[in-house]
């Protein structure tokens, strides 16, 4: 059975049963309400007083933050300011590098075309990009004079479109994969001259895989390679697919690969210059305005990153409009790296204690071996970044929150504290 003929099936039983269940749900609506916790004045007021701080001690330029329940939002404030060169006051309307936050929205827009029948989970990426037909393995060896040498072997299997959706291509960063393979990717200048997608695509392929397909979780470009495939098969851009399919009609109208207006480029927020790794990272983002990056190229405010967290959190739909069907929204938030799955997770796992992943988003799926466990519930949907935006969506309780700020030298601290104060002004159990 095809992937579209699966989802068409899975959707057709979620409607016979929805039916079914229609008047027990309606019927259960006020007690399923008065279940829910709200957040407490108190609880929101430590939120406040957390991101005062922070700006007041100077580790953080600013920050917008938003927690939505039941659609509406609950808490939203802007913190600090945009830029401490120019000290113009953070507002909603600020603009944020996303970096890795791009992530779910190309996973999103990959698993439409599937969800389509356009291309298929198992569907070898070397089918659309050839170059990926002549991929090898880089194994490391002992050479004749004892020294470490990279091997090339070749793959137990092709890399597949679910691998690059769930990080398990062998495609990794310049800086994860052991010292050989951070090597050959320095070697090959991944971001030297003029590139679009096609070309970032074919130097990818040039390059060794870290690991055999399909056998490890490690973090890379492989959401990169994903955007490659989504425009040959959609005949589009990147960025022209996206926006038709997802930005137009979520009403995600400063959400964009490139700012081009004066007026968009003075929304947009700025790092510290004592971020280093930032500064660098959004020095390297800007420079390329010709590559539309499907793993980290975006750019958005709240508002709009709010609309597509709250289209996750209704389970593939907002307004009225279904961007994925049930069956396919299913198979896109479940763990498909779990037990059974064969994959592995690298040490440095982001997903992070107790969350499995799906495709593109870190889920929850179970408490975590951290005593006490990190805050949350079985089931809510994740994703950060590496400038410290982050976003959350819990379907237990109805909400959602969302952290935009620029830091990379803070974030490791941040988000754990501010998840934990969200979830303790809900008082939400584990």
């Amino acid at each position: 059975m095809t992937a579209r003929a699966s989802f068409c099936a899975d959707a057709a039983r979620a409607a016979l049963l929805g039916a079914g269940l229609a008047l027990a749900v309606l019927l259960a609506v006020p007690a399923l309400a008065a279940d829910v916790p709200s957040p407490s004045p108190d609880g929101l007021a430590r939120i406040t007083r957390f991101f005062d701080d922070e700006v007041a001690a100077g580790r953080l330029p600013g920050a917008v933050v938003l927690i939505q329940q039941h659609g509406r939002p609950v808490y939203l404030k802007s913190f600090g300011v945009r830029d401490v060169r120019s000290g113009v006051p953070m507002t909603p309307d600020t603009i944020f590098a996303l970096h890795s936050m791009t992530k779910p929205i190309t996973s999103l827009a990959a698993m439409m075309l599937i969800d389509q029948g356009r291309m298929s989970l198992s569907d070898p990426v070397a089918k659309y990009i050839p170059a990926f037909a002549d991929e090898k393995v880089g194994v490391e060896a002992t050479g004749m004079d004892g020294s470490r040498v990279l091997k090339l072997a070749p793959p137990a299997r092709p890399v597949t479109i679910m691998d690059l959706l769930r990080h398990t291509s062998g495609i990794t960063y310049e800086y994860i994969g052991g010292a050989l393979i951070e090597h050959a990717y320095m070697a090959a200048h991944l971001f030297g001259g003029r590139f679009d997608n096609a070309e970032f695509a074919d130097r990818i392929a040039a390059l060794p895989l870290a690991r055999q397909p399909g056998t490890l979780w490690r973090y890379g470009h492989s959401t990169d390679v994903l955007g490659r495939v989504i425009e040959i098969v959609s005949g589009q851009t990147l960025y022209q697919f996206e926006k038709q399919q997802i930005l137009d009609p979520l009403g995600m109208t400063s959400t964009k690969f490139l700012l081009t207006t004066p007026e968009e480029q003075a929304r947009m927020a700025e790092p510290l210059p004592s971020d280093p790794i930032l500064v660098a990272a959004e020095r390297a983002r800007r420079s390329h305005p010709e590559w539309e990056s499907g793993g980290g190229g975006l750019v958005s405010d709240i508002t709009d990153y709010a609309r597509f967290a709250q289209m996750l959190l209704n389970g593939g739909e907002l307004d009225g409009t279904r961007y994925l069907s049930p069956a396919a929204f299913k198979d896109m938030t479940a763990d498909h790296i779990g037990d059974g799955s064969g994959v592995e997770r690298d040490f440095f796992y982001f997903p992070g204690d107790g969350f499995g992943y799906g495709y593109g988003l870190a889920v929850r799926v179970e408490p975590g071996e951290a005593r006490p466990p990190p805050p949350g519930s079985i089931g809510e949907l994740k994703w950060d970044s590496g400038s410290g935006t982050y976003f959350l969506v819990d379907p237990k309780i109805d909400m959602l929150c969302i952290l935009m700020e620029q830091t990379q030298n803070e974030r490791g601290r941040i988000t754990p504290a501010f998840t934990k104060l969200v979830y303790d002004a809900f008082a939400a159990p584990n």
